[in-house]
């Protein structure tokens, strides 16, 4: 489904809200969204900007599972699908994304969100970045761009990542394109992070219908649909990037980070912009859930692997919980292996039978509390590469060090299984008791 029909669709369902009342981008908007829990919104009078300001569509598994004409509970199966078989998207001559061309434009034309007071300026965020790699070919990820006026952004390069490998090994600038306002689909695809060589429009396209059109400027395909695209380079300029809130909610440090010059803006004639704020429930989930499926590949090749959950609680990153099928005495002990292969910035992962509701954390709770004893079922590694997003991690090196630890909280093998099954009570009508 494309953007426009989705939004048409939350606000035909009564979930998309809309604010008519004049909205500043400096605090108001991000204050306001994070009021409405990140529910779907259009703040449609925007101080000192012709363009509206829309979020929330990617805040809840619901919505998302809604806008890729699916169910929460099939979700994970459907990106599974969509990584293990993309399709090629058709790419156009004319596109909704290019009816307006402006060269050399003022950005300061976007309704930029001044996020929270401390930030280092103001910052987009729901930006879908495309660039090319000269040996593994297209990529699309997340770069967040800090303003610093005119057409031009420092970008937040992650070492190790695609665009900071391809940026690291050309010469000269990078071309990148920054899509703003995009479907369901592509916002998910981009934040998968498969194997290199990988194509996140082709994954894109089998998530839904995903055309592309070419650039005007510079020699990259985007999704033909998307409300604005900023057609740039990553230059050799370094400049301040940060401070600004991660994933954890706790604000990332000051950076010399990449300047990113915009050559070239496209857009609708009646553009949207898309705001996205950082460290809560859309960073976290758009952060999180596209890892469940990378999880869900490399355990199902040691076990069956029933589902996969990265938890809020652990910051949409650190923390898993994997379900399998145990057929054997050390499927537990597999399964942990291959879910840290599976997301190599996980510090803790639990692995549970099929019979543990993975979304209550009551029953993880449970399980651990009755099936698991730490001096047989726990993994300790220690001095494992881990995420910078950990502020407990050992930050001294060029690459942040952690201790990982995978809990085998299935039933023991060579037991009576039915001495850790849960007995259930009968529900009865209890209009038969009264009167």
């Amino acid at each position: 489904m494309n953007l426009r029909d989705f939004l048409n669709k939350l606000d035909s369902d009564g979930q998309l809200v809309r604010v008519s009342r004049e909205v500043s981008t400096d605090l108001e908007i991000a204050n306001v969204m994070n009021s409405l829990r990140e529910r779907p919104v259009i703040f449609e009078n925007v101080m000192g900007h012709d363009m509206s300001v829309f979020g929330g569509i990617t805040s809840s598994r619901d919505v998302i599972a809604a806008g890729l004409g699916t169910t929460k509970e099939k979700l994970l199966f459907k990106l599974v699908e969509a990584l293990r078989n993309p399709v090629e998207p058709d790419v156009v001559e004319n596109a909704p994304c290019q009816e307006v061309v402006e060269m050399n434009p003022d950005l300061s034309k976007l309704p930029l969100l001044m996020h929270l007071e401390g930030d280092g300026g103001k910052y987009a965020t729901a930006t879908c970045s495309v660039l090319k790699d000269p040996e593994t070919g297209r990529n699309m990820s997340y770069h967040r761009l800090m303003f610093h006026g005119g057409n031009k952004f420092t970008a937040r390069l992650i070492p190790k990542r695609q665009t900071r490998t391809t940026y690291d090994k050309v010469e000269g600038d990078l071309e990148m394109a920054v899509c703003i306002g995009n479907s369901v689909p592509v916002m998910v695809a981009a934040s998968l992070g498969p194997p290199p060589g990988s194509d996140e429009l082709a994954i894109a396209n089998a998530l839904g219908k995903t055309d592309l059109v070419k650039c005007k400027t510079k020699d990259l395909e985007v999704p033909a649909e998307s409300e604005i695209v900023l057609e740039g380079r990553l230059t050799r300029e370094l400049d301040r990037e940060g401070p600004f809130v991660d994933l954890t909610e706790t604000r990332d440090f000051e950076r010399q980070e990449p300047v990113f010059v915009v050559d070239c803006m496209t857009m609708r004639k009646d553009a949207m912009y898309q705001a996205l704020l950082a460290g809560r429930l859309e960073h976290k989930i758009l952060m999180g859930m596209p890892k469940e499926p990378t999880i869900f590949n490399e355990v199902s090749k040691v076990c069956e692997c029933k589902n996969v959950l990265v938890t809020e609680g652990g910051g949409s990153w650190l923390h898993g919980v994997v379900q399998i099928a145990k057929k054997n005495p050390d499927d537990g002990r597999k399964a942990i292996e291959a879910a840290f292969i599976g997301h190599k910035s996980m510090k803790h992962v639990i692995v549970v039978d099929a019979d543990v509701d993975i979304y209550d954390s009551n029953a993880i709770e449970w399980a651990l509390a009755t099936r698991f004893q730490a001096d047989k079922d726990a993994i300790i590694m220690p001095n494992q590469p881990g995420s910078s997003l950990d502020p407990s991690g050992d930050h001294s090196g060029k690459k942040t060090m952690i201790t990982k630890v995978g809990l085998d909280a299935t039933i023991p093998a060579h037991v009576d299984p039915a001495k850790y099954v849960k007995v259930e009570y009968k529900d009865v009508n209890l209009d038969d008791y009264r009167g």
